[in-house]
């Protein structure tokens, strides 16, 4: 996502530095135009406005935190915004961090997975102080197309976890539908015409029942870091006292698959988790 998402920036004009732990999977960028650096600390020094989207909340931490990292590195002024999908806790201590150092920060988790991304078309879910935002705004807009304001620091990933507590439940509800209408002799292709449009529509039963009909797991959203958000949401819950039933089902439904080394497959590949019925 990260990838498409620096595309968009390039082809806006934009003046890019980029940093990812692996250089050659960062090659076609700096092919396109994107200025190599060797760490976060090299790419805060250099730029005025700083993109992350990284794996997990300690990803977040070594980048933000670390010695190399950037906020220790970073200029008066400048602008960070945290894409990852986290935890409401650190993008506070982000914020508070960053505001002792005189740097604005957002936590601006996405949805729409790698056909948003490619498209430029992502949800962004925005916390932070909303001048902030109104200034990085036209940034955002290079690649999402629905970026609201959610409100101050931590709310972005708190609307982040209702995206995913919504998809997790979903889309149990989708392949339920699938493995169902395969037991009854339906076409799913056929059925899939007419539920899709419906009541019963969204937009993981457009988008993930045609790959699942090919038998394409190929990850737009890795089960590991679905499963790494459904964690966060749960935790988050508990301290509100707030029971998750659905959710905690979701989890455990994904934990199985994941033990059979599926970890690395899109959240798609829920559907194989029927297999054993078959």
């Amino acid at each position: 996502m990260g990838k498409s998402m620096v595309q968009h920036l390039i082809k806006s004009n934009y003046p890019v530095y980029i940093y990812n732990r692996t250089k050659e999977k960062a090659m076609d960028l700096i092919e396109k135009g994107a200025v190599w650096c060797d760490s976060p600390k090299e790419v805060a020094q250099n730029a005025d406005v700083v993109l992350t989207i990284v794996g997990y909340p300690y990803d977040v931490e070594e980048v933000y935190f670390g010695n190399d990292g950037l906020l220790s590195n970073g200029k008066e002024n400048s602008i960070f915004i945290d894409m990852t999908t986290s935890t409401p806790t650190l993008a506070i201590r982000i914020y508070e961090e960053g505001k002792k150092k005189g740097i604005q920060t957002i936590d601006a988790p996405v949805s729409g997975g790698d056909i948003g991304a490619k498209n430029g078309t992502l949800t962004i879910m925005v916390g932070g102080e909303e001048q902030t935002f109104n200034t990085i705004l036209p940034i955002l807009s290079c690649f999402g197309q629905n970026i609201v304001y959610q409100g101050p620091a931590g709310s972005g990933q708190h609307t982040k976890m209702c995206n995913q507590i919504a998809i997790a439940t979903n889309m149990i509800g989708v392949c339920e539908a699938l493995v169902y209408a395969k037991r009854a002799g339906l076409d799913p292709e056929t059925v899939l015409k007419s539920i899709s449009a419906g009541a019963a529509g969204s937009w993981s039963l457009s988008n993930y029942v045609p790959r699942i009909l090919t038998g394409d797991y190929s990850p737009g959203f890795f089960i590991k870091h679905f499963i790494k958000d459904m964690k966060i949401a749960l935790e988050e819950a508990e301290k509100m006292n707030l029971p998750l039933p659905g959710l905690a089902l979701a989890k455990q439904m994904y934990e199985e698959l994941a033990e059979q080394g599926e970890e690395n497959s899109g959240t798609q590949a829920l559907i194989k988790y029927w297999n054993q019925f078959e």
